[in-house]
């Protein structure tokens, strides 16, 4: 089984606070939810961080496509060096992503992108090599976070006290850093794909199940980068009559002993 590959940033010492304060601006659309989400965390008590706690946010990219790893990224921003305009990758166009990431790979104080390849996706299922992806790329962290915030409902186990974050992609500066860190690598190896396997469109879709992809699948066949866990492409195999090979887990349920916490 081939393991997924991991990137990791060195760690940099906190930068000074700039002496001058810029002009005031309108709160942006994600920085108001965040307040909102603040206020209403600490009215319920279920603020988890202290002022000490060393936070890492974590985010995945590529769950949902038919081909391609799963990416995952931890990222511990530099309170000294804010990053303006980070928010939900999804919610963001790929050229202010492109700057984003630039920003975030100078000025946090680490980050780390990790994946679980299609090989560990269709042996394990998309839910657990998630999970697996995510844990590498805490566990990759040129620094050790205390608390590590993970968007959506579980957390993966890991050697750090954890937070699942609903929505933290738009809520959490720190997740909303990593969801644009993996996605943007993700892209990135996409392209790279679609230079090899060109009949397929990775540029246009990055993977996802779209009319011009699905349309690709049933006229050429899979390709090795191709999910055989996920039912399109198991009807692609089928339909040019092509045995799926080696052991295939298929569905992402996790049972109440799957390994992972939960929020």
């Amino acid at each position: 089984m081939t393991e997924g590959t991991i990137k990791r940033a060195r760690a940099k010492a906190p930068a000074s606070k700039a002496a001058g304060k810029s002009a005031a601006k309108a709160p942006s659309k994600a920085a108001e939810k965040r307040a909102a989400r603040q206020v209403w965390a600490e009215q319920a008590g279920l603020l988890f961080e202290s002022p000490d706690d060393i936070v890492c946010g974590v985010d995945e990219a590529g769950r949902g496509p038919l081909a391609g790893p799963v990416m995952a990224a931890a990222v511990i921003l530099d309170p000294a060096r804010p990053i303006a305009g980070l928010d939900d990758s999804k919610a963001l166009t790929a050229k202010a992503r492109e700057a984003l990431y630039d920003l975030i790979v100078e000025r946090s104080l680490a980050w780390c992108v990790a994946s679980a390849s299609v090989e560990e996706i269709d042996s394990l299922n998309i839910l657990h090599a998630t999970m697996l992806a995510m844990r590498r790329a805490v566990e990759g962290l040129s620094v050790t976070p205390t608390l590590a915030k993970i968007d959506g409902n579980r957390c993966p186990v890991l050697p750090v006290r954890s937070e699942a974050v609903i929505g933290g992609d738009a809520l959490v500066p720190s997740i909303s850093a990593a969801s644009i860190i993996a996605k943007v690598t993700r892209d990135r190896m996409l392209l790279e794909l679609h230079a090899a396997f060109p009949v397929y469109g990775f540029d246009a879709h990055a993977g996802y199940g779209t009319a011009q992809h699905l349309a690709a699948l049933r006229a050429h066949g899979p390709c090795e980068h191709h999910r055989r866990s996920f039912a399109p492409v198991r009807e692609a195999y089928a339909l040019h009559g092509i045995a799926l090979p080696g052991a295939v887990k298929v569905g992402s349920a996790a049972g109440p002993d799957d390994g992972f916490a939960r929020a």
